[in-house]
């Protein structure tokens, strides 16, 4: 059973996960650059999740973009809980309903109004599929999944206009959320600090504090994360998949693409299939 470790390094991926988790108060706030998804079996979890507390009941799934700060800081119950990490990258490319998708990036906390029988047993098979290392049954469950946040999304009562405004983000979490949500566009350090009302200089440094790497490497993450994506799920060229990635060049993306993954694109986008093929 999982335990929050207090000493892992800030931003360390999980990867597709599901996992059992104890419940426990944590020390101090996790964050990597992941979706997150929560369901409790039984008891509470209450969040401190950018700052306000948000409290988790039983039998309610509820997700949250976990670059954001959080930390449990309450707890009832004794039983585990689920926790299932999803790819940033996957989650907007997984055709959810853009207003979903937004609230979601923006920092809320979202919550199934109209919770499913079969959530619980859901995240039962899909620990056992992530566990059994078979990407067939790998790939049933992220499908499962999505599936799943579908009916989230559609679940969800729609928003007035005059809708409550979302959670205060510190700064550094804006510049964060207007990266993920516009990587695929010609951005610089200069365009995403006038955008959320800062100095470049004053953002740039502010960010680097918070996420400990800088705005650029930042995109870039984004962007390569994107192209694996559509390296391995479609057929379009690789020169199409970097200009729909955010670069600017071809150049600029195999050169960006062998320093993150140690190979060139087609070489990703041929190992994968292979795997894929063979699954």
């Amino acid at each position: 059973m999982k335990r929050f470790d207090d000493t892992r390094t800030p931003f360390s991926p999980y990867g597709f996960t599901c996992e059992a988790w104890k419940p426990a108060l944590m020390q101090r706030p996790d964050r990597h650059n992941e979706i997150e998804i929560n369901f409790l079996r039984s008891g509470s979890l209450t969040y401190l999740l950018a700052g306000q507390r948000t409290t988790l009941s039983a039998g309610k799934l509820a997700m949250f973009w976990a670059a954001i700060p959080h930390q449990i800081v309450a707890w009832e119950g004794e039983q585990p809980y689920y926790v299932v990490t999803l790819a940033l990258g996957w989650f907007l490319a997984a055709g959810l309903p853009e207003e979903f998708a937004q609230a979601v990036l923006k920092g809320e906390m979202v919550s199934d109004p109209q919770p499913m029988a079969t959530d619980e047993s859901s995240f039962q098979q899909w620990e056992a599929d992530l566990h059994a290392k078979d990407e067939t049954r790998e790939r049933a469950a992220l499908l499962e999944i999505q599936a799943r946040l579908l009916r989230l999304a559609q679940a969800l009562p729609q928003r007035p206009k005059s809708r409550a405004p979302a959670p205060k983000l510190s700064r550094a979490d804006q510049l964060a959320c207007h990266i993920a949500r516009n990587y695929a566009m010609p951005l610089t350090a200069e365009s995403i600090a006038k955008a959320n009302g800062l100095h470049p200089n004053y953002a740039m440094s502010l960010f680097r504090e918070a996420f400990g790497t800088t705005m650029s490497d930042f995109i870039v993450q984004h962007r390569i994360s994107h192209a694996q994506r559509l390296l391995v799920t479609t057929n379009d060229l690789v020169i199409h998949i970097a200009f729909a990635s955010g670069f600017q060049s071809l150049s600029r993306f195999n050169e960006a693409f062998k320093r993150a993954c140690g190979c060139s694109p087609r070489d990703y986008r041929r190992a994968n299939r292979a795997k894929i093929d063979h699954g």
